[in-house]
């Protein structure tokens, strides 16, 4: 292959990790591909690795050994979250997302990819140190932002369901109570889904009471799994939780269904 300058190097690597994050890279394999040695190529990974920590778009780490390599994850600056919230402070704070029930429309939100690949950049940003090893959400409107968690992360995506599916082979199902509705529901989650002693980061879209998330929690106990840890984009305050370990992006003080009025603010563990 024709040798390639480092300009052209750069422009090639800055590509190749921003469109595949979280993704381990051998640099053997990439000298190969660019007809360069490979101290050539670590000196351009040293660059962007500056670049990248000068501008905040992310880090760029190196991994030692035989199956070492190099992995990028794109992050949000303090700024860059301070934004976001921002934004979907005024995107929900509207009288006309309020439902009758005291619930908050949001599936134009959860439908906007733009929106969503920053919420699911925050939530990588914020469990990536804790090594998950998937990403789980419920159907249906945790799915996008969970999804695009996943794919920061680089990590299977897996979705509790209200019924087994046939097509879906054997299953585990719990009942649990609804925090929302106040009754007895199901949920289930094929065995072929999680492995044993897996490590796992739930996402959803909205949290009132809990009672969702807990029975998340029973049924990741099925598996002999552990969560570690849940982010939401919306919880709801002042409700007597049933989880408590828990990271949103924003929190609705309270909603007057009556007014169609609501107080929204950030959310937990951010920082200012």
């Amino acid at each position: 292959m024709e040798r390639i300058k480092r300009p052209e190097r750069l422009a090639l690597l800055s590509a190749k990790l921003s469109g595949t994050p979280g993704k381990l890279h051998s640099l053997s394999i990439w000298a190969e591909e660019m007809g360069c040695a490979k101290s050539s190529l670590s000196e351009d990974v040293a660059i962007l690795k500056t670049i990248y920590s000068e501008h905040g778009l992310g880090v760029i780490e190196t991994l030692s050994g035989a199956q070492g390599g190099i992995v990028f994850y794109p992050e949000l600056t303090k700024r860059d979250i301070s934004n976001l919230v921002r934004e979907l402070c005024q995107l929900v704070d509207q009288a006309e997302r309020i439902l009758p029930g005291g619930y908050i429309y949001l599936t134009d939100l959860v439908g906007d990819p733009q929106i969503m690949n920053r919420v699911g950049l925050f939530f990588a940003q914020e469990f990536r140190e804790r090594k998950p090893d998937a990403v789980l959400t419920v159907e249906t409107k945790g799915i996008p932002i969970a999804m695009m968690t996943a794919l920061i992360l680089n990590l299977p995506l897996v979705i509790v369901r209200s019924d087994s599916r046939i097509s879906e082979g054997t299953s585990i199902g719990i009942s649990y109570l609804s925090g929302t509705q106040r009754r007895l529901v199901t949920m289930s989650l094929p065995k072929r889904a999680l492995q044993k002693g897996s490590k796992v980061v739930f996402i959803d879209d909205f949290l009132r009471r809990g009672g969702t998330a807990s029975g998340v929690l029973d049924l990741i106990e099925e598996f002999e799994s552990s969560c570690v840890g849940m982010g939401f984009l919306i919880d709801i305050a002042g409700e007597d939780k049933l989880v408590h370990s828990y990271t949103s992006l924003l929190t609705i003080e309270s909603i007057d269904s009556e007014g169609k009025q609501l107080s929204v603010h950030r959310g937990r563990t951010l920082s200012e």
